[in-house]
């Protein structure tokens, strides 16, 4: 992958004597980074370190260090144009041998961690095969101002975090609150009451925060709020709330909706989600946490999603989905036991799994009341998820599915 040294290193908060690479080697896009300084006796800094034996000031080595390592960070991916790298701090530092006229300087820089405002860089520097300096670099990163595209309609009173970046012909209206270091892509429009939180991306073509497609919605204040790094792809659709509703639509953090999902009023959505494309959520409809909605899927208003639940493609949700199951099928959907794939990789424990598969025995083999008597008299159940699920089923207003497949719809689903 090709790297605009110039360009990047515009971005770093240098001084003179000015850049100290020449050339890119090795390139780990987010890793590791290789680059190469040939040292001639026409350098500045030789002429007055030392008269007579120039050497190469060590801080300089650290100074080409630091730019490479810059360069690493903002080329990467979903870093602002307009960010910017410096120096805080310099740990472990070691030099073993005087970098001298006629030497090749070999610097390499390796990605320890990085978080939103900082970045721990390990950093080595080589003549030949022989290690000359060391150290862990502590590198700032500055997201600078948003970088708005020309062509986008941005209103003047709409607030728009610092790194973030809008795309050719978005339209932004007066209302709109962005986060930092989001990305907006080509000609999604933003407009209404609308809040949307830290380093969410939005692609093409998406419509946010724009009135409830509902008959009673006479444009009322009503508001959508987002929360981070949600990842909202083409043509998806986020309607705020209506007044008769509680006059709010709610997104959580770190959720993924694919392309063309719509999410009507007044519904709420908790974090770490996922709706597969075409996916479709009535009004008023509860979703929680770590919740897979698959493709084509759609649930009816009012209804509630519980969390660690799976919707199966396809399928048509009129009652509340339990948490932990796996729900498929239109028409009546029906419950095909706990989600044990989803909850093995979100790192719930065996046990914990082994308790709600139990409890869904349970449920499954008798009538509502009955099996949650011998749910609570289980002790072996005694775990919070198990209590959550019998919650849930006592709280919900319009019902539970609970109805069994039928053995054809087993085969069906074990075969996919």
């Amino acid at each position: 992958m090709p790297v605009d040294l110039p360009a990047l290193l515009d971005r770093v908060h240098y001084r003179f004597p000015s850049f100290l690479i020449d050339a890119v080697g090795e390139h780990e896009p987010g890793r590791r980074l290789t680059a190469f300084k040939n040292l001639t006796i026409n350098e500045d800094f030789f002429q007055g370190h030392f008269p007579g034996a120039p050497v190469m000031p060590a801080v300089l080595t650290i100074e080409a260090l630091t730019q490479l390592a810059a360069v690493l960070i903002l080329e990467q991916r979903g870093v602002a144009p307009t960010a910017r790298v410096s120096l805080r701090g310099v740990n472990d530092a070691k030099f073993r041998r005087q970098v001298l006229p006629g030497d090749r300087l070999t610097l390499e820089v390796a990605l320890l961690r990085q978080r939103s405002r900082l970045a721990k860089v390990e950093a080595v520097a080589y003549v030949g095969a022989q290690r000359v300096a060391e150290a862990e670099l502590l590198l700032a990163i500055e997201q600078g101002a948003a970088d708005i595209d020309p062509t986008a309609d941005v209103h003047p009173s709409a607030r728009i975090g610092d790194g973030t970046v809008i795309g050719a012909n978005v339209t932004i209206g007066p209302e709109v609150t962005i986060g930092r270091r989001c990305r907006i892509d080509a000609s999604v429009v933003i407009d209404g009451w609308t809040e949307i939180g830290d380093e969410t991306h939005i692609f093409p073509m998406a419509s946010i925060g724009l009135a409830p497609q509902d008959l009673k919605y006479k444009g009322e204040r009503t508001r959508l709020t987002i929360g981070r790094r949600n990842i909202i792809r083409e043509f998806a659709t986020i309607n705020r709330g209506t007044a008769g509703g509680g006059g709010l639509t709610t997104i959580g953090d770190d959720n993924l909706l694919m392309a063309y999902v719509h999410v009507a009023h007044d519904c709420h959505v908790g974090s770490h989600t996922i709706f597969g494309p075409y996916a479709v959520l009535g009004g008023h409809v509860a979703v929680e946490d770590f919740t897979n909605i698959s493709a084509g899927s759609a649930v009816h208003q009012f209804c509630r999603v519980g969390k660690y639940g799976f919707i199966g493609g396809y399928s048509i949700v009129t009652k509340d989905a339990l948490p932990f199951g796996r729900t498929i099928g239109g028409r009546p959907a029906r419950i095909f036991g706990v989600n044990t794939v989803g909850l093995s990789r979100r790192g719930v424990t065996p046990d914990t799994i082994n308790q709600l598969k139990r409890a869904y025995r349970y449920l499954l083999h008798a009538n509502t009341t009955h099996a949650i008597a011998q749910i609570e008299g289980d002790a072996t159940l005694s775990s919070p998820e198990v209590q959550y699920l019998v919650d849930f089923i006592r709280t919900s207003q319009r019902g539970v599915i609970l109805r069994k497949p039928t053995r054809r719809a087993e085969e069906l689903v074990a075969d996919e």
